[in-house]
């Protein structure tokens, strides 16, 4: 954004801006935050750029165990209890797995074995068998790096998300979609092979938009639909042997 657009963005001057850019004047915690939400940066970036000017933070970020954030966690127990034999799991803003259903801990399983991997970007990039146990490996890759990208645009100075993109980027280097992809379906599955054949799911993934607490907003459910009746047979199978 140029200095002018910032300055329509937050109704404040450009000139005043331009004095705050340059050091010429120190902003106030107000202004830092109204600069801030001009920006539309997230609770955490937001944070930081209040340490920076010398502010404590603003928003918190309750620990998700604590006794604050109970409701939450009851709500989310109940989410994934409720997604049954389809998988479910949820994550921090790393894509670090905080929690999965039983489906989703199998699904997992074969890209982590034993080796205990918990983040879902180290699996699909740092697993050399990804390429085989995903069909359309290329195309996953190409929409992750694209919410990655926003992610680690909107989230300012991150080093583990700009680290995360930059894996993404080198399995896409390595990977890249092919010519006969060009022409992009309007929804993308991710299909695994897997010992019980080809599972297809399409995935939905939920924020929590109504706190003001970093560690709430950070929050991803992610929830796996079968997106053929192949896939859901196998799931309602799964399910009945549990």
């Amino acid at each position: 954004m140029s200095q002018l657009e910032l300055a329509l963005e937050c109704n404040v001057s450009a000139r005043h801006v331009s004095f705050l850019e340059t050091g010429r004047a120190k902003p106030s915690r107000e202004m830092v935050l109204q600069l801030a939400r001009g920006l539309v940066l997230p609770l955490s970036a937001q944070n930081t750029l209040l340490s920076a000017a010398g502010f404590a933070p603003a928003f918190p970020a309750s620990p998700l165990e604590s006794d604050a954030l109970g409701p939450l966690r009851d709500v989310l127990s109940e989410m994934i209890a409720r997604h049954g034999a389809n998988p479910a799991m949820l994550c921090d803003r790393h894509w670090s797995i905080l929690d999965a259903n039983a489906a989703a801990r199998r699904l997992l399983s074969v890209f982590h074995g034993d080796a205990g991997e918990t983040n879902v970007i180290r699996m699909l990039t740092q697993n050399s068998l990804s390429a085989e146990l995903v069909e359309n490996y290329p195309e996953v890759l190409a929409e992750m790096r694209g919410r990655l990208q926003l992610e680690a645009l909107e989230a300012g100075d991150d080093e583990v998300l700009r680290e995360l993109l930059a894996d993404v980027e080198r399995a896409c280097a390595d990977y890249p979609v092919g010519a006969a992809d060009v022409a992009r379906r309007p929804l993308v599955p991710i299909i695994f092979r897997t010992p019980a054949g080809r599972l297809s799911f399409l995935s939905t993934i939920a924020h929590f938009g109504t706190s003001e607490d970093v560690t709430v907003r950070d929050l991803r459910l992610e929830l796996f639909f079968p997106a053929d009746q192949q896939t859901r047979d196998a799931m309602a199978m799964f399910e009945a042997a549990d």
